[in-house]
């Protein structure tokens, strides 16, 4: 906080500086200005400030200052320091200097070496101060300072404390102004954007309110349109100010961009348009541009403006209330945004008939419980609605009017709705063709925006326009479908118009927002932190607080690709030239987005437009947060809580006999942690009753709902809270708490499952989020949620799992991460966070009181770096819970063990489960797809390759080819895994591990679902029994244990290796007894699948020259025995056995010609399952041809040729071949 003590000294003023210095005599601190001739337009809101003390020159007003905050430009920069009156003049010793200038960092820098040289104990900072514009810090003044680290920390002694003051201390010298321009390059392409695009939709024939209210409130819209068109259409004076304004830092811009030889061809345009904005001059003040834009656009904006004015949202209130219903839907285009749309409808009771070209898109929807025809002329046959939402302008009139196209077969009087992003031309002119066909076949425009979630949340933004009764035919399906509807007067063509101008803007703000953040990487600025500065700032967007975010991860997975841009400004440019309209920045931006297609960048997310920047300028926009040091972190927070709670919570969980935990676990893995546990693959209410009446501590409810679309996880969820409802009524006495076991990695359905659970639970006091899990390497740390690779700590929003195709996230910080699953319905500011500090320094008692002080229904994070930390956080939650306190947790597997008081046990071997050696090889099945699953099959392959059998399946021929190639895919698998199984070799069944994925989550998930389902089915008809199963990947070991085994229940033994799950099936199971390894997809090094399979493979055969050498080395004989027949072979191992010693047997080669190979098999088996080593070889064999006889036989151990004479025996003299199968 600033300190009465202190002077804080001002040179220069403006409005900010006014806002500042009054911040600053409320805080107590000494205030001192100078404000110069120039910047006298402030002196009647300085004279309203009380305390402040008015100097006669900058020296004055320096003198005994600890800190000087000076606002300059180039012009006059050396005589406010260095004139005779100058601040050097009157500066004291160890003062700081802030600046906020227009200087370029060189002038910058030279500045500072000039001050040095004249004062050199002086402290000089970079300045960037603005008004926060954001909800988060709006009304706030922003301080941007940078320079020397202890200076900019030094100086935050001055701004700490001050109401409505917010600081950053940022970078080296110089970052400031560096920042400040990139945001006046942004500011500067708004503005004009702005200025073309209202001008344009004005031409449109839309009153420019109408515009302004929807785009306000649209993707298109920016802080300076807000800000700018209420001042063009008013014409305010102040617009002259804002023009010229912007027009100056555009010039510092283009300066630097010179200087750094970085193009700009966004701002370049744009720069031009302002200079020509300010080009009619009447003496020395600029003429408002409202004279040139009008020349130059042929539509005065101001007369539009005064038109009469309607509201566009109030019109589609009545038009819903007067609207006819709909019975039935035809609906032609099921792409993302599409099958949104149309799956929403369904859920909204609509009865809906379909139509995509894509067929496994078509199967979706048929499994949603819709219907769907082959093509357009069976689907319009009978609707009363036909909605179109295809791609293009070509694609609707194909579907319409081509081979098989709908208009043909459309009974008179239907409506159809065209909400394609189509150009307003194309509208009108099919409008025309409508009503040509004479059957009163009506035409809504209602092109639509707000991307794929929305579309199946039914929360759209829709602006539609057409005839009344059209309009009124639609109204009940454009309600279902919108959150925001507008109704657009002006006939078909006028929705379509006002979407062209959103998608000018749009495409013109993700553009500029690449030139941007390229010209920030040129400038050496660190682009997350940027990023961060301005979406606080004047120069933010929408899609670039939007589209950065992809641009800063290197991640261009298509949510709206490239191509869509060159497609919408491509209307844009078509009509603006029709319309004689011209849009210099907006055919710029749509000739950037012409290049990154151009370079094979079409389908790629439109952020990509960046590339084309990168690739020109050798620049990398990817802003990766630093990787951080595992060991360095951890050792950085503080000494764990002295007590252990874990026996209070063992001690809690037998009081409390009758209070059950539930976990309903979204697939098999999260039963990492514990040990002695049931788990439910079923749960009809007799199940649930019956395992209620056993009183256990806890037990799982295997849903694998993680394989499921989110309506159907919501629906099981439900159904399995509903049915636990049930059965705890039939148990008296017994209570329950239920935990959504979910991933680690966070993905999976929050907070649809969470919604679910709390619509049948009832309302719980907190949602609890703890992501914890130790053996995965998954930490929590300053809300932070990190995974371990190796040494290093990434962000899980850094890592693969968060590309997840059906779950990805943006978030590292979990509150934010709660704010995007939720979108929005929960804000970060809203979820509250339990932090290491007070686990560690508070202990459970702080817990219990933090989680009480909770307000009802909240969402509270928990930090946790220890399973101690665990164990404190459960203790806490547990004293909370007996006063009362409901609380519904979404955790990984660490929280459940603490949380029961489970202590962890060693990892399980064979020998534990007392396990004998077997006939059969291990069956190993992978179908997880994740980078790190990859890494480990490849590490297995290497360790365990010679005595591994691989069986690839093609995830193509499972999901992708006919039925006929799946199943002829499958049961090649089968037929091989059979064979390698029974002839002990381990086999590991592993999907290609090339990715498939889907235009959509959904459609990625309907991919995943087909492949799993085919592992299903192979390991169904694979009926030789394994020695072991391990199933890699969550879904692929759900569907495998419930569905290919058939299991009803298994009990968990343990652990195979720390985080990987050993279960015993019921006995209802196909391999009753045999050990089922749950392996997860996220969990371990590059070696633990290898480790895991080693473990478990059948015991390494033991060689006759091995077992000779042992022998010598042990000093005791070996009995070597001819065998002729099974009850020699008998024999000698039952004596074997009875003396616990080695022993040989030998087959003669007139034993061989008597007993054949079945006498060889009968050795070898018999060697196999004796408690003994036992050896099998081929004693004194003279022919080649009876040799290779047994040794052809795939279970031969090995070979034994005495090539030295029998005296040799004693002394083990003698040389041996050895031949592995």
């Amino acid at each position: 906080m600033a300190s009465a003590a202190a002077a804080v000294a001002f040179v220069g003023a403006d409005e900010l500086s006014v806002e500042l210095y009054a911040s600053f005599l409320r805080s107590g601190a000494r205030v001192r200005c100078f404000v110069p001739e120039a910047d006298r337009s402030a002196s009647a809101a300085l004279a309203e400030l009380s305390g402040l003390l008015r100097c006669a020159s900058p020296a004055e007003a320096a003198r005994d200052s600890a800190l000087v905050i000076v606002l300059t430009d180039a012009d006059g920069v050396d005589e406010l320091f260095f004139g005779d009156e100058g601040i050097v003049k009157g500066l004291c010793t160890g003062a700081s200097v802030l600046i906020r200038s227009t200087l370029l960092p060189s002038q910058l820098e030279k500045l500072e070496q000039k001050l040095a040289g004249e004062k050199k104990d002086a402290l000089l900072l970079d300045g960037y101060i603005f008004s926060g514009l954001s909800d988060e810090l709006k009304q706030q003044i922003v301080v941007v300072a940078s320079g020397r680290q202890d200076v900019a920390e030094r100086a935050r002694q001055f701004f700490n404390g001050l109401d409505k003051t917010i600081y950053f201390a940022e970078g080296e010298f110089c970052t400031s102004s560096k920042i400040k321009l990139v945001n006046d390059l942004l500011e500067s392409i708004h503005f004009i954007a702005s200025v073309e695009a209202m001008y344009l939709g004005v031409r449109a024939g839309i009153h420019p309110s109408i515009i302004y209210d929807i785009i306000s409130n649209a993707a298109g819209s920016s802080r300076i349109f807000v800000e700018l068109v209420p001042k063009l259409l008013s014409e305010d004076p102040l617009l002259i100010d804002f023009l010229n304004s912007s027009k100056k830092n555009a010039s510092y811009v283009m300066d630097m961009a010179k200087a750094v030889i970085f193009p700009l061809p966004l701002l370049g345009v744009a720069y031009q348009q302002l200079i020509h904005g300010s080009s009619e001059v009447t003496g020395d003040v600029s003429a408002s541009p409202l004279m040139v834009w009008e020349a130059s656009f042929g539509v005065n904006i101001v007369d539009a403006a005064s038109q009469q004015i309607y509201d566009a949202s109030k019109l589609a209130d009545q038009l819903v209330m007067e609207s006819k219903s709909a019975k039935r839907i035809g609906f032609i285009g099921l792409g993302a945004m599409g099958f949104g749309m149309a799956s929403h409808l369904l859920r909204s009771g609509f009865y809906v008939v379909a139509y995509d070209v894509y067929k496994p898109t078509m199967v979706r929807f048929d499994d949603l419980g819709g219907s769907t025809k082959g093509s357009p002329e069976e689907l319009a046959k009978d609707v009363e609605i036909l909605i179109i939402m295809v791609a293009n302008e070509f694609q609707a009139d194909s579907v319409l009017y081509g081979s098989a196209g709908a208009v043909p077969v459309l009974s008179a009087g239907t409506s159809v709705i065209l909400s394609s992003t189509v150009s307003p031309g194309f509208v009108i002119r099919l409008n025309k063709r409508l009503e040509a066909e004479c059957r009163d076949i009506k035409l809504v425009d209602a092109p639509v925006s707000g991307g794929v979630k929305r579309a199946a949340d039914g929360t759209l933004t829709i602006m539609a326009s057409g005839t009344d009764e059209a309009l009124h035919c639609a109204g009940a399906v454009l309600s279902a479908l919108s959150e925001k509807l507008y109704i657009i007067k002006g006939g078909c063509g006028a929705a379509s118009s006002v979407k062209m101008v959103n998608q000018l803007l749009a495409g013109v703000h993700i553009a500029s927002a690449a030139e941007a953040m390229a010209f920030a990487a040129r400038l050496n600025l660190r682009t997350r932190r940027l990023f961060e500065i301005l979406q606080h700032a004047r120069g933010y967007s929408w899609m670039f607080g939007n589209r950065v975010p992809h641009m800063l991860d290197n991640d261009y997975t298509p949510y709206s690709a490239v191509d869509i841009f060159v497609k919408d400004l491509g209307i844009v440019s078509s009509e603006s030239s029709n319309s004689k309209i011209p849009v210099h920045v907006s055919t710029i931006a749509h000739q950037l987005f012409i290049s990154g297609s151009a370079s094979g960048w079409g389908r790629y997310d439109d952020a990509a437009v960046v590339k084309v920047y990168e690739t020109l300028t050798g620049v990398k926009v990817e802003g990766k947060p630093p990787l951080l040091s595992k060991e360095d972190v951890l050792h950085s927070l503080p000494a764990e809580w002295p007590e252990d709670p874990m026996d209070d919570l063992v001690s809690v969980a037998s009081r409390n006999s009758k209070k059950i935990l539930v976990v309903l676990d979204d697939d098999p893995t999260g039963t990492q942690t514990v040990h002695d546990i049931e788990v439910l693959t079923e749960w009809p209410v007799e199940a649930l009753v019956e395992q209620f009446l056993k009183l256990p501590t806890c037990f799982f409810i295997l849903t694998n709902s993680r394989s499921m679309t989110a309506d159907k996880a919501m629906l099981l969820v439900q159904t399995i809270c509903r049915n636990l409802e049930a059965a705890a009524k039939n148990v008296p006495g017994v209570s329950y708490t239920v935990v959504l076991r979910g991933d680690s990695t966070l993905r999976g359905h929050f907070p649809e499952e969470a919604d679910a659970a709390v619509s049948v639970l009832g309302e719980m006091d907190a949602w609890i989020i703890c992501p914890f899990f130790l053996q995965g390497g998954r930490y929590t740390i300053n809300d932070i949620h990190y995974v371990a690779d190796s040494d290093r700590l990434i962000p899980a929003g850094e890592t693969e799992f968060a590309k997840d195709a059906a779950f990805g996230y943006k978030s590292s910080n979990l509150r934010q991460w709660v704010e995007e699953k939720t979108r929005g319905r929960v804000s970060e500011k809203q979820v509250s966070t339990i932090s290491i500090n007070l686990l560690r320094k508070q202990g459970p008692n702080a817990v219990c009181q933090h989680l009480c002080s909770l307000e009802k229904g909240s969402v509270c994070i928990v930090n946790a770096a220890s399973e101690k930390d665990m164990a404190v956080f459960a203790s806490g939650m547990i004293q909370a819970e007996l006063k009362g306190k409901k609380f519904l947790c979404r955790t990984a597997a660490s929280f459940v063990s603490a949380r029961i008081g489970i202590k962890p046990k060693p990892p399980i071997c064979p020998n534990d489960l007392g396990l004998k050696r077997a006939l059969t090889g291990g069956l190993i099945v992978v179908g997880s797809y994740v980078p790190k699953t990859t890494k480990q099959v490849d590490e297995l392959r290497s360790q365990c390759g010679q005595s591994l059998r691989v069986i690839e399946v093609s995830v193509e021929m499972v999901s992708m080819k006919s039925t006929e190639d799946r199943d002829q895919e499958i049961s090649r698998v089968v037929e091989l895994g059979n064979a390698y199984i029974q002839s002990r070799k381990d086999s590991l069944v592993v999907t290609s591990r090339q990715l498939i994925t889907g235009r959509t989550p959904e459609e990625s998930l309907e991919i995943n679902y087909k492949v799993s389902s085919a592992l299903v089915e192979i390991v169904r008809r694979i009926d030789s029994k394994p020695r072991y199963i391990i199933a890699k990947g969550g879904i692929t070991s759900s569907d495998i244990a419930t569905k290919a085994l058939e299991a009803r229940r298994a009990k968990v033994m343990g652990q195979a290796l720390a985080g990987v799950p050993l279960w015993q099936l019921g006995p209802e199971s196909r391999f009753p007894g045999v050990p089922y390894i749950v392996f997860p997809g996220n969990v371990g090094d590059n070696s633990a699948l290898a480790k895991v399979v080693r473990n478990w493979a059948s015991p390494s055969r033991i060689s006759t020259k091995q077992l000779l050498l042992n022998a010598e080395k042990g000093g005791y004989a070996i009995g070597a025995f001819n065998v002729y027949n099974l009850e020699g072979v008998e024999a000698v191992v039952a004596a074997a056995e009875a003396e616990n010693s080695p022993a040989i047997l030998q087959i003669h080669p007139s034993a061989l010609k008597q007993g054949g190979v079945p006498l060889v098999v009968s050795c070898i088996a018999a060697a196999e399952q004796s408690s003994v080593p036992i050896t099998v070889h081929y004693d004194h064999g003279t022919s080649k041809s009876d040799l290779l006889q047994p040794c052809g036989h795939d279970s031969f151990l090995g070979l034994l040729i005495l090539l030295f004479s029998r005296s040799l025996l004693a002394s083990c003299s003698w040389s041996l071949c050895n031949l592995n199968f």
